[in-house]
Formats: structure tokens, sequence, C-alpha cells
């Protein structure tokens, strides 16, 4: 199951696995981080489809991801600025985040004082089981797609500073921690910061 947003959809994938049904969801990262309070004035950078719920769904969230019950996705879904600049009602739902999955799962561990590899499994490893995938580790004969990244370099989101074509997220202006430096998959770079 996709994009869990609320306690109750955690509530019923737990009831569900306890009956035994090979049921698995995800989260994304910005429901891990965000609540409906941070729509403030109706700021159409904060809607998403599922929409924020309240601060206990993201209690409740952030206690699933770390347990392991869900694993944590971008939910990568750029919206150009013509999309964002309507009434909240109308407003295209989504954020750039692909690129904010790092830091953002590295945040999120540090407010919730979760061990760093535990929260990196959660968007590595963890998904890769998921699906079958023969990826997520640095196990000998896996493919070598690997994130060479700095988990101190402090830095400001900006537009600017996003690669990605959408330039709309919540969190633009903050300063984030963990920057990704190398990127290689299959053992070749794809990407140096």
């Amino acid at each position: 199951l996709a994009r869990l947003s609320s306690a109750a959809g955690l509530a019923l994938v737990s009831e569900a696995r306890a009956s035994g049904l090979k049921v698995t969801c995800d989260i994304a990262i910005h429901h891990l981080h965000l609540s409906d309070m941070d729509i403030g004035y109706f700021d159409s950078h904060a809607r998403f489809e599922p929409p924020l719920r309240a601060a206990s769904d993201r209690s409740a969230l952030r206690s699933a991801a770390a347990s392991g019950l869900a694993a944590v996705c971008s939910d990568h879904t750029p919206v150009d600025e013509d999309g964002k600049q309507l009434p909240f009602g109308e407003a295209s739902p989504g954020a750039t985040s692909l690129e904010l999955l790092l830091p953002l799962a590295l945040k999120w561990a540090k407010e919730t004082q979760l061990p760093l590899l535990t929260a990196l499994a959660r968007i590595t490893c963890d998904p890769a089981t998921i699906l079958g995938i023969k990826s997520g580790s640095l196990s000998l004969g896996s493919p070598a797609d690997v994130c060479i990244f700095d988990p101190a370099e402090s830095w400001q989101l900006t537009t600017g500073s996003l690669r990605s074509q959408g330039k709309n997220t919540p969190f633009l202006g903050q300063e984030l921690m963990g920057r990704v430096k190398t990127t290689l998959m299959g053992g070749r770079i794809v990407f140096e910061g």
C-alpha cells in the first residue's frame, strides 16, 4: 500500500499482518515531518495526495517507520510553478522530494533519536527487500548501487539548489543536514555533487 498518511491506515495494515496477510506499505518522507498545521493559510506547496493529517497521525507514521511496519519513500511528484500558483483546492498536489529524501530521513532520525542505519534501511534495503530486488546491500556480488554522502554538511534549500525541474516544496528556505556527494549505479558514477 503506497503512501499511508493516517494512524487508522497503519492500524489496518497492522491488523492485516496479525491475521497472516503479507501486506507492506510505505510512507512519504514529507508526512514524517509535516502535519495539517503546516498548511498555514492554505499554502499550496503543502498540498499533497494523500493530504497532510493531524500531528497525532504524524507521530503514528514516525513510529511505524521506526519500527519497520512501513518503508519510507520520496513521493517525488514535482509540479510546475503554474500548478502551484492557484487557490489551495485547485492547486496540483505534490512536491519535489527525490533529492530531499536523504536529508529529510537524516532529520527524522535525529529528531526521533533513531539510529542512522535504521533510518537509512527504511529508504534503501527495506524497500528493495519488499520489492524482491537484489539491491540495497553492499554484500559481495550485489550491484554496486551506492550513494556517498556527507551527513554533517549543512545547506540551505533554495530553488537554485534543486536540480529537479519542479522547484516546489514546503521545505524551501530550511537549513538541511546531509548532502549527496556521489551516486553510483551498477558501479558507474551517475552523479557527482
